[in-house]
């Protein structure tokens, strides 16, 4: 039987490898990984505004399912704020990312957002985001290095798919400075022990769950499966 196509955005970035130095479309292999894991085939998808929603939908018509990967801060102007000296933005994966997402959830596809997923999938249904968690926490617990995961308990609400996934509490791997504020649209499913969102979904469509930590890197392979299980 064929597997199912799930498409996974990408970042655009300087990049080195061997004798080159040059910007290039990449993602981190653990996305790919978990994807092949649950039984899908990967496909990547780099920052496009597709031409408008015409032709976002008519890729979303070639794929069963959409990961929302990490990466950059998502341009404030997107949810009616100002830039905080600390966010980083990439407004050409915000342009295409949100296009293709109106045209996911236009079908009913599948929707998984990581990270900065997760935050996209608020800003889409109407949400804002706290710019910088330090200003609010007093503490970088979140993002405690470049490059070293915070890790944390969560809390899920019962019931929720966040729940069925990951049960009443789990332990999560955490990279980030922002955070979802307002949900918009999303039901808010989890929570980190300081009460920072840690799960979005929409029980009104068939899947579409965020996740604010990194299961890819963790190996968890439950919320790619789920995502496959929903095609």
């Amino acid at each position: 039987m064929t597997r199912p196509l799930v498409g996974i955005t990408a970042y655009a970035e300087p990049a080195r490898w061997g004798v080159w130095d040059t910007r290039a479309v990449l993602i981190p292999e653990a996305y790919v990984r978990m994807v092949r894991e649950a039984g899908a085939r990967p496909v990547v998808l780099p920052p496009d505004d597709l031409g408008g929603p015409a032709d976002a939908a008519a890729l979303v018509g070639r794929l069963d399912g959409l990961v929302l990967a990490g990466g950059a801060d998502i341009g404030p102007a997107r949810y009616g704020a100002v830039a905080h000296p600390t966010t980083k933005m990439r407004p050409d994966r915000d342009a295409g990312e949100l296009t293709v997402l109106a045209a996911a959830l236009d079908a009913d596809l599948p929707v998984l957002g990581v990270c900065r997923g997760m935050q996209l999938l608020a800003v889409a249904g109407g949400g804002t985001l706290v710019q910088h968690l330090p200003d609010l926490l007093g503490d970088e617990r979140h993002q405690p290095a470049p490059g070293v995961y915070g890790v944390h308990r969560a809390r899920f609400a019962p019931g929720s798919r966040a729940a069925a996934l990951f049960g009443p509490t789990a332990e999560v791997n955490s990279y980030h400075h922002q955070a979802v504020d307002k949900p918009g649209t999303l039901t808010v499913t989890g929570w980190a022990d300081d009460d920072v969102v840690e799960a979005l979904e929409d029980p009104g469509r068939r899947f579409v769950l965020g996740v604010q930590w990194h299961p890819e890197e963790a190996g968890d392979v439950r919320p790619f499966a789920a995502l496959v299980a929903a095609i």
